[in-house]
C-alpha cells in the first residue's frame, strides 16, 4: 500500500508593484503636497529668524516653494514638465496674491461694519446728534445714536442722476463710434478726448462742476445736481470705452444678415447689436456706477454736508456714504471719544459694499433678461 503525501500549497505572492510605461517618470501624487508642507515649515523657520509676521511667513514660503517644486518636478520629470509646472505655480500664486487683499478687504469691512450695521443706522439721521451723545454712548450709558440714512439717500440721488445723464450719452457716442464714424476725424478725435478723460482726477471734475453752476447760479452753489454733473464727467469715458469694445465684438455677419433682410441701419443696431453686447454693457455701466459711487473729493467742493435729510437733489447740501465715512473718521462728533464715529464709518463702508453687490446683481439681471435667445434657453 503507497501512501500519498500532502503538501500543503505554497502562498501566493503578489505581484510586484511596477510602473507601466504610461506611469514612468511620473511624479508621485504626493510629492507637490510634501512640497508645500516643507515650504511652510521652512517659510516659518526663515520668518522666525528675521523677524516673525504672517505676511513675511506667507511670502517666504511662497519662494520656498515655487523654487523647491519646479525643481523636484523637472528631477523626475525632465526640464520640459519642470518648466510647465514653474509657469502653472506662478499662475496660482498669481491668482492667491490677487484674492487674498480682496478677502482680507471683505473681512476686515465685515468684522468692524457688522456691530454698527443696527437699524438706528440705517433709519436715522446725524440731526441733532452732539458730541454730548457720543460722549454718553461711549460711557455705556445709552446705545450709539445717529445713522447714516441721509448719506443713504443722498448717494442714491446722486448717482441715479449721474447714471441717468452718462449712460445715454456714453452709449450714443460709442455707437457713434463704432457704427457711423468709420475712423474718420471726428472719431479720431472722440477717442482722443475719452482716452484723457479716463484719466482726469475726481477732483478736476469736481472744480469743473463747481465752476459751471457758479457761473449759472452764483458762487458757492452747492446741491446734489451738481455733484451728479460732476459723476457724470467720470463716468462718460468708462461707459463709452466698455460700450465700444462690447459693439466692436458683435460679429458683422449679424450686421450683414439684418441688412440682406432690409432692415434699416438703426433698427438693426437697436435690434440686433444692442442685445447680442447688452450683457457687456450692463456690466460696463455697473463697473462706470462702482467706479463713481465711492468717489469723496469731487462731492465735498459740490454737494457740500450736511446733517439732515435732503430729498431735493435741486436744493441745500447733500451728504453721501463717502463723504458721511470721511467726516466720521477725520472729524468724529467727539472728539475725546471717537469710537462711535468709528463704528458708523465702518458701518457705512459695509452699506456701500453692499449697494455695489447689488447694483452688479441688478447687471446681471438686466443682462440675463435682454439678451438674445438660444437654442438652450
Amino acid at each position: 500500500m503507497t501512501t500519498t503525501a500532502f503538501h500543503s500549497p505554497s502562498p501566493v505572492r503578489p505581484p510586484s508593484p511596477r510602473r507601466s510605461t504610461l506611469t514612468r517618470n511620473q511624479k508621485p501624487a504626493w510629492l507637490v503636497p510634501a512640497i508645500g508642507a516643507a515650504a511652510v515649515v521652512v517659510g516659518a523657520a526663515l520668518a522666525a529668524l528675521l523677524g516673525f509676521s504672517v505676511a513675511l511667513w506667507a511670502v517666504l514660503a511662497a519662494v520656498v516653494f515655487l523654487v523647491a517644486a519646479p525643481i523636484a518636478v523637472t528631477a523626475v520629470e525632465g526640464r520640459r514638465n519642470g518648466a510647465d509646472s514653474l509657469v502653472t505655480y506662478l499662475v496660482y500664486t498669481a491668482f492667491v496674491l490677487a484674492v487674498v487683499p480682496l478677502i482680507s478687504v471683505v473681512w476686515t469691512v465685515l468684522a468692524n461694519g457688522l456691530p454698527g450695521l443696527t437699524p438706528n443706522l440705517l433709519l436715522t439721521s446725524m440731526n441733532g446728534v452732539t458730541g454730548a451723545t457720543d460722549n454718553a454712548a461711549a460711557a455705556g450709558e445709552t446705545p450709539v445714536l445717529g445713522g447714516a440714512y441721509h448719506a443713504i439717500v443722498g448717494t442714491i440721488s446722486i448717482t441715479f442722476w449721474a447714471t441717468l445723464l452718462s449712460v445715454p450719452i456714453g452709449l450714443l457716442t460709442a455707437i457713434y463710434l463704432v457704427e457711423y464714424s468709420k475712423g474718420g476725424w471726428l472719431g479720431r478725435g472722440i477717442t482722443f478726448f475719452v482716452d484723457v478723460m479716463t484719466g482726469i482726477p475726481s477732483i478736476v471734475a469736481g472744480l469743473f462742476a463747481a465752476a459751471l453752476f457758479g457761473l449759472l447760479f452764483g458762487p458757492s452753489t452747492r446741491f446734489g445736481f451738481v455733484a451728479a454733473v460732476a459723476l457724470t464727467v467720470l463716468m462718460i469715458p468708462t461707459v463709452v470705452k466698455n460700450t465700444e469694445e462690447m459693439l466692436k465684438i458683435v460679429p458683422n455677419e449679424l450686421r450683414e444678415a439684418a441688412y440682406a433682410l432690409g432692415v434699416r441701419k438703426w433698427r438693426t443696431i437697436l435690434k440686433v447689436v444692442i442685445p447680442t453686447a447688452i450683457s457687456g454693457i450692463a456690466s460696463g455701466v455697473t463697473l462706470a456706477i462702482a467706479r463713481v459711487i465711492g468717489e469723496t473729493a469731487p462731492l465735498l467742493v459740490t454737494a457740500g454736508f450736511a446733517t439732515a435729510i435732503n430729498w431735493n437733489s435741486f436744493s441745500g447740501w447733500m451728504t453721501t456714504l463717502p463723504t458721511f465715512i470721511y467726516y466720521q473718521i477725520m472729524t468724529p462728533t467727539s472728539p475725546t471719544s471717537p469710537d462711535p464715529s468709528q463704528q458708523r464709518a465702518w458701518a457705512a463702508a459695509l452699506i456701500l459694499i453692499l449697494i455695489v453687490m447689488l447694483l452688479n446683481l441688478v447687471a446681471r439681471l438686466i443682462a440675463r433678461a435682454f439678451a438674445p435667445k438660444t437654442a438652450g434657453r
